[in-house]
């Protein structure tokens, strides 16, 4: 059904006639349009219902037999009056308001109105396939930023566009009420406003399970009466958006393939980084050296981390986390890196903000995370990349801690128990025992010794043959020294998968 809201939004009438009075008639259908060449040439009886009246000739602005018209239109089931004038006396105007005639001022030649009208009512698509032909030139086989199709699409319409992201967020172009969206919903979408329409139409590739964009634009006041024909240039459009979604995709699968590469040859590393392995890290923006805090986010075996890299990217800056972020197995392996060794209150600090990042994933993907502990260099690197991975595996267990934990946060124990089954379990043990290596009194040896006598002062001296006094001694300073308190159980058992593993004579690594 036409109306003259409709009417109004024809191309040729948009901007050239605007609405003087009586804006509560323009949902008023239209069934036809009528030239007269002044107001009395329209005597009483004649017309029809739902005639458009368009006086082509010049009228003054106080002219009564404007007033005659709009009573005789009103009388005849008229849906409107259109003069080719702008200003019309206040008068005419009320009289238009009372009786819900929509007077309208035309600014163009009033018979190439008449001439678009009467084309549109003989047939109403006529609107629909123009508009798809002008779409189709405006967005055609060149693969188009998501900026260039907004703003060609905005062009188009003559209404604001975006589009927007997987939260609703505009990443082009920009709309009233983005909000309006339901953006988990991926489905065409027509949301009535306060004045008007919103149309959102998605636009993503077919079968891929990451994020959806959706293409909006919002028809306000006279331009609401197009909304039946512009889901066809909306359509065309997010054809344009998938073609570059599809460029971009590539692109990502290429840079990811590249990152992953790159981070499993450092993995692999038994030495120092040759200098072409160097060249590959500065080339993608990784700092080697410094001191690095590894984090390994998990994510459901299902997930295309590479859809959905950019947004763990942004939920970490979001958070003020700079880090390094790479597509590695079911989820993302990760550091940020420090130009001095970081204190322990800046690495607790750190953990609390990636605790918070690790709530925005869980939520949007399901995600877990392990962080490690700082470590320089680039053996530095991959040690705390690897108990960054270790301390993922026990957090996907753990939805009491939130699905997160850091190493230092864990259990010893429990921890040293996970490493036995790990390769990174040889050098946490020695990471645990460090303080004691070149302290004098064979501290390592006399801890081993005590554990392996299940606490006993009297036992540990006969086995190391020395005093039980010297034996306490020591074993005081060794709590000290690790700031453990070997009343724990848990800690003992620790310290004593740690001195079974670095005390194997192959290792040489002895007290002194």
């Amino acid at each position: 059904m036409t109306t003259v809201r409709r009417l109004l939004a024809l191309p040729e009438w948009s901007g050239a006639v605007r609405v003087l009075a009586g804006a509560a008639g323009l949902d008023e259908p239209v069934s036809a349009v009528r030239p007269l060449s002044d107001p009395a040439a329209y005597p009483p009886g004649s017309g029809g219902a739902g005639e458009v009246v368009m006086v082509t000739g010049p009228v003054e602005a106080g002219d009564w037999r404007l007033d005659a018209l709009l009573r005789r239109v009103v009388d005849a089931g008229g849906a409107a009056v259109l003069l080719a004038a702008r200003e019309v006396a206040y008068g005419t105007l009320r009289l238009a308001d009372r009786l819900r005639l929509p007077l309208l001022g035309a600014s163009a030649d009033v018979l190439d109105l008449l001439v678009a009208a009467r084309l549109f009512l003989a047939e109403p698509e006529t609107d629909r396939a123009r508009l798809v032909l002008a779409a189709h030139r405006a967005f055609d086989e060149r693969t188009l930023a998501p900026e260039d199709v907004v703003a060609r699409l905005g062009e188009l319409l003559e209404a604001p566009a975006a589009l927007l992201d997987e939260r609703g967020q505009p990443l082009a172009g920009e709309v009233r009420e983005p909000g309006a969206v339901r953006v988990r919903e991926v489905v065409r979408q027509r949301v009535p406003l306060d004045d008007g329409v919103l149309l959102a139409h998605p636009a993503l590739l077919p079968g891929a399970p990451g994020p959806s964009f959706w293409l909006v634009v919002e028809l306000r006041g006279t331009a609401a009466g197009r909304a039946d024909a512009v889901p066809v240039a909306l359509s065309v459009a997010a054809t344009a958006v998938q073609r570059w979604l599809l460029s971009h995709r590539l692109e990502l699968e290429r840079d990811a393939r590249s990152r992953t590469a790159l981070l499993g040859d450092l993995l692999r590393l038994d030495g120092e980084p040759s200098a072409q392995l160097r060249r590959r890290a500065a080339d993608a923006g990784w700092q080697l050296t410094g001191w690095h805090v590894g984090l390994r986010i998990g994510a459901p075996p299902a997930l295309d981390t590479v859809a959905w890299t950019a947004q763990v990217v942004r939920v970490l800056r979001s958070e003020g986390v700079d880090a390094v972020v790479v597509e590695h197995g079911d989820g993302w392996t990760g550091w940020t890196t420090f130009a001095q060794e970081p204190t322990a209150a800046r690495v607790r600090a750190l953990a609390d903000t990636l605790r918070t990042a690790n709530r925005a994933l869980h939520g949007s993907v399901g995600a877990h995370m392990g962080v490690g502990r700082p470590h320089p260099g680039t053996s530095g690197l991959i040690s705390t990349v690897a108990e960054a991975a270790d301390a993922a595996r026990l957090a996907a267990t753990r939805p009491e801690a939130g699905f997160f934990l850091q190493v230092d946060q864990l259990g010893m124990a429990q921890l040293l128990l996970e490493w036995a089954r790990t390769d990174t379990f040889e050098p946490a043990a020695r990471a645990l025992l460090a303080p004691l290596q070149d302290q004098p009194g064979d501290l390592i040896r006399t801890l081993s010794a005590y554990l392996d006598a299940e606490s006993s002062i009297a036992e540990t001296a006969a086995v190391l043959g020395v005093h039980r006094n010297t034996v306490a001694a020591r074993i005081q300073r060794v709590e000290r020294l690790l700031g453990v308190d070997l009343r724990h159980r848990d800690e003992r058992l620790a310290l004593h998968l740690a001195c079974r593993t670095v005390s194997r004579p192959q290792e040489g690594f002895q007290g002194s």
